[in-house]
């Protein structure tokens, strides 16, 4: 495989993954992004921890979405996150959802 080949393969996936959100972002409450991940979920409990002057963030949640376009299957039943990096949550206003049917991203 080329690096053209490649590059278009990950470029075609994006995209897919792109429409794929589009389609379900209506679907959930929340947002919760990670250094590692973007979740879309209606459930959720964060916890922080403290160990020896150590801070970490556990983060639970079910029935979520998870943004990766190299996982088969993006839904997911539970989720569990522990990082000590900030964990992003944000409520979604229903009326930012209606997304345009052309993005301008072009794959």
């Amino acid at each position: 495989m080329s690096a053209e080949d490649l590059e278009k393969y990950e470029t075609e996936m994006e995209l897919k993954l792109y429409r794929e959100y589009r389609d379900v972002v209506g679907l959930f409450k929340y947002v919760i992004e990670t250094e590692r991940r973007f979740y879309l979920t209606n459930d959720y409990e964060m916890q922080v921890h403290s160990v020896q002057g150590e801070v970490f963030f556990e983060v639970s949640m079910a029935d979520a979405w998870v943004w990766d376009m190299y996982r088969p299957a993006r839904f997911v039943k539970q989720v569990r996150v522990l990082t000590f990096k900030d964990v992003n949550v944000e409520e979604l206003n229903k009326s930012e959802l209606d997304l345009p049917e052309d993005s301008g991203f072009k794959g």
